[in-house]
């Protein structure tokens, strides 16, 4: 019996940006999914690469998070800015790249990501609550 998996093409894109998107009307952070396809390569290398790419470090308050995800490596990095990184324990960041890793193992990554989505949001909203004059300064597609 073949092992489950997640392939890239398999992730729900649609439900990851409605979870992203009800995420952010919790708190005034940023969260950034970026579903990478396989590569040969350090994940943490391009994981960095993707951070700087899609501006996560431009955000005003400095409150991005990066959930980085190789789904065919079972392999997630969750990188906080500056701001989220100071503010929020970092064992919620850990638990989150596990949520993710072990959904994509077992060929549910698309909820395991919605869930570590919501997991996420609950641990920023209490350090960045939502406020009613908050810009979306980060497009919700899932890079």
């Amino acid at each position: 019996m073949p092992r489950p998996t997640t392939r890239r093409r398999d992730i729900d894109r649609a439900a990851i940006r409605t979870a992203v998107a009800a995420a952010e009307r919790l708190t005034s952070a940023e969260i950034v999914v970026s579903i990478s396809p396989f590569f040969l390569g350090n994940v943490g290398d391009a994981a960095e690469r993707a951070f700087r790419r899609l501006g996560i470090a431009r955000t005003r308050r400095r409150n991005g998070v990066l959930v980085f995800v190789v789904p065919a490596r079972h392999q997630v990095l969750v990188l906080p800015d500056d701001e989220a990184a100071a503010r929020i324990d970092p064992a919620i960041y850990e638990r989150t790249a596990a949520l993710v890793a072990a959904a994509c193992a077992r060929g549910e990554g698309t909820q395991g990501i919605v869930d570590a989505v919501a997991l996420l949001a609950a641990a920023l909203a209490v350090a960045f609550p939502f406020a009613h004059d908050d810009a979306n300064e980060l497009p919700d597609l899932i890079a």
